[in-house]
């Protein structure tokens, strides 16, 4: 099979804006002297605390313990002391519990956090227990717990492991620092990966705009026989796991359907390192690398971030704002990311990046009418029809939008960037799966 500019139908080019950070090293971030580690950070149940106000923790220890199947586990990012537990607000817009850890300075690891053997000698059950235990969940920003995405049933027969290394979405360059710095370790997870689900084939999908990358996985995994790197062509959404599978394999995942029905379980770049040092270093994930970037901010970077420290905390270490107050502050990219109401918000395990925006880049445009130019239907890497379940969601007739299948949308925004109308497309969409999820769930 040749794994030369693959793709997918549908999708737009948009521009990288990815200069200002792609040739930037990762750095180690400043120690936080504070902490605020929510207990909630993932798709699925929250945490219990297991501890109280007034513990002594250390880095790496379990503070909060999953309750159902589909959670993970939270750790503790530095060693001190627990100043609270109480409700904050987060970047996804969420208020849930965190527990406030204030940092003694002396980083010592809690005695769980050592290797955990070699792979040949792990059995698939245990690996998938490392990572359960390590609290490891999707990086690429919907935060799944990765041991429920590894524990298909065993009518679903997975013959493909992908390691999503397009990094579509611009500004970001995590995962591609990632790819150049350590891509040993990225080819040691994905096997861990390929034992624990029992799979011959792995393939790690990247973007021809990041060819260091690629050559640093080719050389990585050049004495692996099952393993190979596709390069793709670049396009957004390519990020998005079912576009990916389709781009890799031809596959299409059905509606309503997981990546599972085709045969497939994708991973991000970032999260498959993480897989990798859980094993080899016994660490949990209470850090991650985070793209800070944008032409508001004074020092783009990409820093390797403890979980709970405070966005303000990291725009200071890059210097700073430019020209005072930014126009907008987004976790994530332009297209997909969230925008903040605060800066005193924590990193959590989907923070990716961190994009500061000027007043004038931030500067909404001008809505008109639509044109009914078709522009969105030919964008739209899920084939829907956006400009329709828009207007029906923007008349709050939340029924016809879900027959026009409005929870097929991805939310990757391609519609209202090509829209020359600048018609709230992707926002009304949302809103409408909101409202016919909200609707299921009463009934």
């Amino acid at each position: 099979m040749k794994l030369e500019n693959l793709t997918f139908k549908g999708g737009v080019n948009v521009p990288h804006h990815k200069e200002l950070t792609e040739k930037i090293p990762i750095e180690k971030a400043e120690e936080p002297a504070v902490v605020a580690i929510p207990l909630h950070q993932h798709t699925g149940a929250p945490c219990e605390p297991l501890v109280k106000v007034g513990d002594t923790v250390k880095i790496g220890q379990k503070i909060g313990e999953a309750q159902a199947f589909v959670s993970a586990p939270v750790h503790s990012s530095v060693s001190g002391t627990v100043k609270s537990i109480t409700p904050m607000a987060i970047p996804t817009g969420l208020t849930v519990n965190c527990v406030v850890i204030e940092s003694d300075g002396k980083n010592e690891l809690h005695e769980s956090v050592k290797p955990k053997g070699k792979l040949e000698d792990l059995s698939p059950k245990e690996i998938i227990e490392i990572i359960k235990e390590a609290g490891i969940t999707g990086m690429g920003g919907a935060g799944f717990p990765t041991h429920v995405k590894l524990s298909p049933p065993p009518e679903k027969k997975i013959d493909t492991i992908i390691v999503n290394g397009a990094e579509c979405e611009p500004y970001l360059t995590a995962d591609h620092r990632l790819m150049v710095e350590e891509p040993e370790k990225i080819v040691f997870g994905l096997k861990a990966i390929m034992k624990a689900v029992g799979v011959e084939r792995g393939i790690i999908g990247i973007e021809k705009n990041k060819p260091d990358a690629i050559l640093a996985l080719k050389e990585a995994s050049k004495d692996e026989e099952n393993i190979h790197v596709a390069s793709l062509k670049v396009k957004y959404p390519q990020g998005d796991e079912k576009r990916l599978i389709n781009a890799i394999t031809g596959r299409k995942v059905p509606s309503g359907g997981l990546p599972m029905d085709v045969g497939a379980i994708v991973c991000n770049a970032s999260t498959t390192l993480a897989i990798a040092e859980a094993i080899l270093e016994g660490k949990p994930l209470y850090e991650r690398v985070v793209t800070i970037t944008g032409k508001g901010v004074k020092e783009p970077k990409n820093l390797k971030v403890k979980i709970g420290t405070s966005f303000k905390d990291v725009i200071e270490q890059c210097g700073g704002f430019n020209e005072g107050a930014p126009g907008k502050v987004i976790m994530g990219g332009p297209m997909m990311g969230i925008s903040q109401f605060s800066i005193d918000v924590p990193v959590i395990k989907g923070s990716g990046g961190i994009l500061v925006l000027t007043e004038e880049e931030a500067r909404p445009e001008p809505v008109l009418p639509c044109i009914r130019c078709g522009k969105c239907l030919e964008v739209c890497p899920v084939r829907l029809q956006p400009l329709y379940i828009s207007s029906y969601a923007l008349k709050s007739d939340f029924g016809k939008a879900e027959k026009f299948n409005a929870l097929d949308c991805i939310e990757c925004g391609a519609c209202s960037y090509i829209c020359p109308a600048k018609r709230p497309l992707a926002e009304s969409i949302r809103l409408a799966k909101r409202e016919i999820l909200a609707k299921r769930k009463a009934k």
